[in-house]
């Protein structure tokens, strides 16, 4: 009689300790998924919250724009995309736990308004009525845009005020008319230095040509001036700004020819639009870029050398061929 019960109690204790062993193991590796599910990564097309912080952070790097949408667009994508680059990761667009530590440790914490788009005109750097060479500096920045036409004349007028309200409305700058420092910031960084010919109303001669573009039929890009002249038998026909690549992806250096034209060209590697691509360097083309357009020179491209004049690069396409030189250089 004792004999069963003794059996009895050993197997209910064994039971229990069994119990206890399984669960332990058990709640361990739950908590480690939880652990390891905690991060959910970003990438195109997500919305919310956690983009606009994205956005933001971006835009402390020169990588976005000042203004969050909250959407995961072609723009964050490009952002992440050389910020991976940049730090010799995988070029992925995606933000994955390791790209997402590594831009929290190269930012800080964005503002309320930041996060929110919510921006404070700055006091008046120039205004209504305003002359000089200041004003100058600002009316041929803004010419390079197409907000400001004719004759550059020093004095902040109304065709001047106009112009600046435009550029601030696009921009979505507080719009006051007023050039703040958030304003001449911008204009900055989405235009290059205005050349003396610029400032004063001079025909411009320009840097002189690489002897390489003086026969024959060239793209000629000079990384020096930004600016890419289309040269037929040593006469200039007509002048684009550009831009190229970063240090990390420079834009190579050297005589080429074109190879290969597309005019609807998308990006294999990076799965953005590349517009009237004129290849001249393995992946390296001539192309429209939205991104240039829209930022200027606050940003650049992944060694292409970018054109922002939409109807200018569609004419030069049509009329460059294969074989057609592409010299690049510094005057």
């Amino acid at each position: 009689m004792r004999t069963p019960r003794f059996v009895h109690l050993l197997v209910a204790l064994v039971m229990a300790l069994g119990a206890f062993s399984v669960a332990t193991p058990a709640h361990a590796t739950a908590g480690s998924t939880s652990e390891r599910a905690g991060f959910t990564r970003l990438e195109f097309g997500d919305t919310g919250w956690r983009v606009r912080e994205l956005q933001s952070r971006l835009h402390q790097l020169g990588l976005h724009s000042e203004v969050v949408t909250s959407r995961f667009d072609a723009e964050t994508r490009d952002g992440v995309r050389t910020f991976q680059a940049r730090r010799q990761r995988p070029t992925s667009g995606v933000v994955d736990r390791a790209t997402w530590d590594k831009l929290l440790a190269k930012t800080v914490e964005p503002t309320r308004e930041a996060l929110h788009n919510i921006y404070t005109p700055g006091p008046a750097i120039l205004k209504a009525g305003d002359q000089g060479l200041p004003v100058r500096r600002v009316q041929a920045r803004l010419a390079q845009l197409k907000w400001y036409g004719g004759d550059v004349t020093g004095v902040y007028d109304e065709k001047t005020l106009a112009a600046v309200t435009g550029f601030q409305t696009k921009r979505k700058i507080p719009v006051t008319g007023e050039v703040d420092r958030r304003t001449l910031e911008r204009l900055a960084q989405m235009t290059r230095k205005p050349t003396k010919a610029e400032l004063f109303n001079l025909e411009p001669a320009g840097p002189a040509l690489d002897p390489r573009c003086m026969t024959g039929r060239a793209m000629c890009v000079d990384k020096t001036s930004r600016s890419l002249r289309w040269v037929v038998d040593g006469v200039v026909k007509t002048r684009f700004d550009v831009r190229f690549g970063s240090d990390e992806l420079p834009t190579r250096e050297g005589a080429f020819s074109v190879f290969r034209k597309s005019r609807d060209h998308v990006s294999s590697l990076y799965n953005t639009s590349m517009p009237f691509a004129m290849f001249f360097s393995g992946g390296q083309a001539v192309h429209y870029s939205p991104d240039f357009a829209a930022t200027g020179y606050n940003g650049a491209s992944h060694g292409c050398v970018n054109v922002r004049d939409y109807n200018g690069v569609r004419w030069l396409f049509d009329r460059v061929r294969l074989g057609d030189k592409v010299i690049v250089y510094r005057s």
